[in-house]
């Protein structure tokens, strides 16, 4: 099934309750939660007090993406902020299947995001063991860049690798996708896409939302 997972960073803060129930009101079922420390990113977001502020005004599923350094110390407050999802950097873990584990402790799902420049490879003895994969379609950090071509190629990837195993994964795509090149990524096996500019910014977001899920496919190559 494809999910659109609107990106936060992208919506008016001022108007945060209404926004958020706007895009979930035009059709998306996740809501994705990029959190940067400055550190394992050149940019700061927000953290775990504003995801509780703002559980109470919708159900959607809480797609939290941590884009920190050692995100093992900061899982608990996460989770109790009101997480679903809980996805955690390759490059920013020592050991990525034990934050795996400490997210599977609180009974949370788990999900594992590699950079562009990370060789797909990266998450094959993991995707046994994870919900999701996160494929950064661009460099983490900022909102309004392009897509990386290149990075199509590693979901086609990691979704052929998936299916010659029988391995039932969730794969993220993350960065520069609108309705017009959505359904290159879903055609590589994508099926969960994070759109920031392309919908908060629309005059019309369910629109926007319909037109990638009617130019998606779920026909992997």
């Amino acid at each position: 099934m494809i999910y659109v997972a609107p990106s936060l960073l992208a919506a008016d803060y001022t108007t945060l309750g209404s926004e958020i129930k706007k895009v979930e009101t035009a059709g998306a079922q996740y809501l994705h939660l990029d959190i940067m420390d400055g550190a394992f990113v050149p940019n700061l977001s927000f953290g775990p007090d504003l995801i509780s502020s703002i559980r109470k005004c919708t159900n959607m599923i809480f797609d939290v993406h941590l884009m920190i350094k050692r995100p093992e110390r900061y899982i608990d407050r996460f989770v109790k902020a009101g997480a679903d999802i809980i996805t955690v950097h390759y490059e920013a873990c020592e050991n990525p299947m034990s934050v795996v584990h400490l997210i599977h402790s609180y009974e949370m799902k788990a999900g594992i995001a590699v950079s562009p420049n990370t060789p797909v490879e990266h998450l094959f003895p993991l995707v046994e063991h994870i919900e999701m994969a996160l494929i950064m379609t661009v460099e983490p950090g900022f909102g309004g860049q392009s897509l990386i071509p290149e990075t199509i190629d590693k979901v086609a990837t990691l979704r052929k690798y998936c299916a010659e195993r029988g391995i039932d994964l969730d794969i993220e795509v993350d960065g520069g996708i609108n309705d017009k090149n959505v359904s290159l990524l879903t055609t590589a096996g994508a099926n969960v896409i994070v759109a920031g500019s392309a919908i908060f910014k629309a005059k019309k977001p369910r629109a926007v939302i319909s037109a990638m899920k009617n130019s998606a496919t779920t026909d992997f190559r």
